[in-house]
């Protein structure tokens, strides 16, 4: 879980060995630093007989909080605790939270899984009634509409975490937003705290998901760049470049400071690129963004965009994004983790006879492993569209569609919904498309992924004004499922 006062982030080290524990992340940004950070925790509301304490409290020099990161170990897999973060806040009841630990890795309980791209801000800093003159009516929301913030909180029964894969925030859309007319005009200088401020209200709004349920992540576009470089602002005739990027806009900054991925336990590299394990199913988290590796340059690295901040590769070994690809998938249990689910922001496949919406070189350098390790679904974010592919290799569509595929099946939706919403679907579609919704239709939304058992999964477009489903698909692997249940 995420937040901006309190919230935990779950990691499953039983993913290599599912006789170890469950580790869990508590990241609080109380706004000072703390020098020691404390969680109470135990089995009960009143039990908390449990401390996990930190001192590990970090920024960086536009932020106008702290990240203080407390890990509590020990935990079982699939086991409900509850917990209170302190200093941060009084000690009653209504502080008392709860997450449920993950699945042990050969657990066949069937279970759901909620998955969002691209999701920023909602409200007066973000995606609300209004916007400026550029933004579509389309692109906003209706009086009353709910939003898909507000469609995961009601649905917080249905799901047992929360993937974001990618853009999270959009908070460098700030200088948009005040050209646009939307946000008041500050000083180049004063654009840091806007920026800020947009961040923390996105982690006090996700607070209602992120508290009780674990919130992973990946890195997107506006992760690793400052989007403000190269904007035009018409009106007063002025180009901006890089300058006025501020720090925690660049290079991955707030996102390096504030989360905290499973790396450590996957051999990964920070938040960057993962794996985890729960119940029959293992998760995989790509950086599509930079370190592609074999001579690939990542779409946000040094000189391939004019005018935007370069961003950095975020490990300095060559290759070492694939090589721990293939390492990871290599390694997976299919006995035990049946199913393999892999996200990465940009589709390394397109919906269209173009691939403005794709990543070419993800392509080259992804998908070669993905059809080699028999990878099950592949979901996408970067185009603000919905879009469901038929399972495809190497541009080709699998003759056995969602019967028993042997090749990965794509699925992007970056309909989650931002600022100035959603894009246009392009025509023509390629043979292979099966499902697409746009700005036309003007639905945000999230995925559902629903695991039955080792053959069946569900994938779900879930509407987020009204939390009706309005695209569903189920594929089906014909192998022999566990009969065990490994529960603790």
């Amino acid at each position: 879980m995420e937040g901006k006062k309190r919230s935990s982030q779950g990691e499953d080290d039983g993913q290599l060995n599912p006789m170890l524990s469950t580790r869990q992340h508590i990241t609080a940004l109380p706004g000072l630093i703390l020098s020691s950070s404390s969680v109470y925790w135990g089995l009960s509301k009143d039990r908390l007989h449990n401390v996990a304490m930190s001192n590990i409290s970090v920024t960086y020099s536009t932020s106008t909080t702290y990240n203080n990161h407390v890990l509590i170990s020990g935990l079982w897999p699939d086991t409900t605790y509850f917990y209170h973060p302190s200093p941060l806040m009084k000690s009653t009841s209504t502080d008392i939270f709860n997450f449920t630990t993950s699945r042990r890795a050969g657990d066949n309980t069937p279970f759901s899984a909620a998955v969002v791209i691209d999701l920023g801000t909602m409200g007066s800093l973000g995606l609300t009634t209004s916007a400026g003159a550029p933004v579509t009516s389309t692109n906003i929301l209706r009086p009353g509409e709910k939003n898909t913030i507000d469609s995961l909180e009601s649905s917080l029964a249905d799901f047992d975490f929360l993937w974001h894969a990618g853009n999270i925030a959009y908070a460098d859309y700030w200088l948009k937003e005040e050209i646009q007319g939307f946000l008041p005009n500050t000083t180049i200088q004063g654009g840091a705290a806007v920026y800020e401020s947009i961040l923390n209200e996105f982690y006090d709004e996700m607070m209602a998901i992120t508290a009780s349920k674990s919130y992973m992540v990946g890195p997107g576009n506006h992760e690793a760049n400052c989007d403000n470089a190269g904007t035009t602002d018409k009106a007063h005739n002025i180009t901006y470049d890089s300058s006025i990027c501020m720090q925690g806009q660049t290079n991955f900054t707030g996102f390096k400071n504030h989360f905290r991925m499973p790396s450590d336990v996957s051999s990964g590299t920070g938040n960057f690129w993962y794996s985890f394990d729960h119940g029959m199913v293992h998760f995989i988290e790509l950086d599509t963004e930079t370190d592609l590796g074999h001579g690939f340059i990542g779409p946000d690295q040094t000189g391939v965009f004019k005018g935007f901040t370069d961003v950095d590769p975020v490990n300095a070994t060559m290759n070492a994004q694939i090589t721990w690809l293939e390492a990871d998938l290599a390694a997976v249990d299919r006995s035990k983790t049946p199913w393999v689910v892999v996200a990465g922001y940009r589709a390394v496949t397109n919906r269209y006879n173009n691939t403005d919406d794709t990543c070419p070189t993800c392509k080259d350098v992804f998908e070669p492993l993905l059809i080699k390790y028999n990878v099950d679904l592949v979901l996408s974010g970067h185009s603000h569209v919905y879009g469901r592919l038929a399972p495809l290799a190497e541009g080709k569509e699998d003759s056995n569609g969602l019967e028993n595929p042997t090749s990965p099946w794509y699925i992007t939706n970056g309909a989650a919904g931002h600022y100035d919403g959603l894009d246009p679907l392009q025509s023509p579609r390629q043979p292979y498309s099966r499902f697409g919704l746009d700005t036309t239709n003007a639905t945000y939304s999230w995925n559902r992924l629903i695991f039955y058992n080792c053959t069946h999964l569900t994938h779900d477009f879930v509407a987020s004004n009204n939390n009706t489903v309005l695209d569903s698909a189920t594929l089906f692997k014909a192998r022999t499922c566990s009969e065990r249940s490994e529960h603790h």
